[in-house]
């Protein structure tokens, strides 16, 4: 049975789960729709984690998915965290404040929290997802049993192998133009960056697994265009973050709608790990800061997340994480139900 019919869609979609900007209320939303809706839980706890599930099952019956990061747990290196405190220092003078005295990781991996794995086999949600790698063998079987559908977040042919390997049910293939976070296993490994369109014919071509295509896709003729290429689904999560549903505050919407959506930048200033942004003060100090080694993710998150807390606070949104993909010129504010049903109608109308 295929994905868009285990999971009654009426449009082959996925929203992206984008931790930070999809809640609840947005994934519902998609799902209530006829999309897959998702959430993200990797940047909370058990808890939080529980208290997000619970709240999109009380929204919609229909199923939807459940995301968690999978990164291996940060190599704390104090002089290198010094280092990045000191340079950075200048930027928070400028904000009349201090950078933090010390950095710690703000959230764990998924293999660093035995409480998030059982609340994952209690609450066993429809479909579980996984970003940065894959998780081990034991949580993968106890998922299976439980029902629970698994796909992992890919960038390479070597990377799908692996996740078939693993026993997921499904790959997303992301593209280098995906907005968010760089899905490889280990981002200190050379990266091709393969484009959505490349990756997803090499990953359709090798037939391991039932292929999610994902990066630059924001309209209907873009989902068209994935399932001519093989991918039996799109994912789309720059496309969601104008919705009023998504928690985006007003200055990622306003710097979604200004000039920084057409140039988008991979950086991993920001958190410690490559991941493309809308075009801002953050991502233009790549040149200040190309000689240095920002802290291992998501240490590094510790420090750029008080950076624009201290500038917010003033007014200036500049160094947000704005994450986004390179068709975020072609984002629209509707509410997520209206864009489900307009992407609706735009791939019908592409596939005649």
């Amino acid at each position: 049975m295929s994905l868009v019919d285990r999971f009654r869609l009426t449009v082959p979609l996925l929203q992206a789960p984008m931790a930070g900007v999809a809640t609840p209320l947005l994934a519902a939303a998609v799902c209530e729709a006829g999309a897959l809706g998702a959430i993200a839980v990797g940047a909370t706890d058990a808890a939080g984690a529980r208290a997000m599930i619970d709240e999109l099952r009380d929204r919609t019956a229909r199923p939807f998915n459940v995301n968690l990061f999978v990164h291996p747990a940060p190599h704390g290196d104090a002089a290198r965290a010094a280092a990045w405190l000191e340079r950075l220092a200048p930027l928070f003078a400028a904000q009349g404040a201090v950078p933090p005295a010390t950095l710690r990781a703000p959230y764990r991996g998924l293999a660093e929290d035995p409480d998030m794995a059982a609340l994952l086999l209690d609450r066993a949600p429809p479909v579980v997802s996984f970003h940065f790698g894959l998780p081990d063998a034991a949580l993968v079987t106890a998922l299976r049993a439980r029902g629970v559908y698994l796909i992992a977040t890919v960038t390479s042919p070597a990377e799908a192998d692996a996740a078939a390997a693993a026993g997921m049910d499904a790959v997303v293939a992301q593209g280098i133009e995906a907005g968010g976070h760089r899905g490889t296993f280990d981002p200190a490994a050379p990266d091709a960056a393969l484009g959505t369109i490349a990756l997803t014919r090499l990953l359709v071509r090798a037939a391991r697994l039932p292929v999610i295509a994902a990066g630059g896709i924001m309209d209907g003729a873009g989902i068209a265009a994935a399932l001519d290429l093989g991918a039996v689904a799109a994912q789309l999560g720059t496309a969601f973050i104008a919705c009023p549903e998504s928690a985006a505050d007003a200055g990622y919407r306003a710097a979604l709608a200004g000039p920084g959506a057409t140039r988008t930048a991979m950086t991993a200033l920001i958190s410690g790990r490559p991941a493309r942004a809308l075009g801002n003060r953050f991502t233009a100090l790549a040149a200040t800061l190309a000689d240095l080694t920002p802290p291992d993710y998501p240490i590094a998150y510790d420090a750029g997340k008080a950076l624009h807390a201290a500038a917010r606070a003033r007014g200036e949104h500049g160094y947000g994480a704005h994450w986004a993909g390179q068709g975020a010129p072609l984002a629209r504010a509707l509410p997520a139900g209206a864009l489900v049903a307009t992407l609706r109608d735009e791939w019908r109308r592409a596939r005649g």
